[in-house]
């Protein structure tokens, strides 16, 4: 499975944007899905995961209350609505999947399949 993320761009503080995961070789409609990020000098972090049927949803304690992952199956596609950007958001997003997965996990290691990262930079 390839993945693509998409919808990074530059936004200001208190904006919003929405990212997309898509499977470009294989529908991802099947998969776990998590998004992680990572910030200028830091280590890549969870920031959420949905499991396959979307009836599972996890988040990051960092972006609790301003992100929502949901997906479509129907399109294989996954979303991260982010809102009320902070500076600290910026950073590179990457989605990730697996399949057999019925929970969405926030450990990097239970991931398969990554994207190649899009990135959002929230000017303060």
């Amino acid at each position: 499975v390839q993945l693509q993320a998409s919808g990074g761009g530059l936004v200001q503080t208190g904006g919003s944007l929405r990212l997309s995961c898509s499977g470009s070789e294989r529908a991802i409609s099947s998969y776990t899905v998590g998004w992680f990020r990572r910030r200028p000098g830091k280590e890549r972090e969870f920031v959420s995961a949905i499991s396959w049927s979307g009836d599972r949803t996890t988040y990051g304690d960092s972006v609790k209350g301003r992100v929502t992952i949901s997906r479509d199956n129907a399109k294989s596609t996954v979303y991260l609505q982010m809102n009320t950007l902070k500076h600290e958001d910026t950073a590179s997003y990457y989605c990730a999947a697996r399949a057999s997965l019925s929970y969405p996990s926030t450990r990097e290691s239970d991931y398969d399949y990554w994207g190649q990262g899009t990135l959002v930079t929230v000017s303060s």
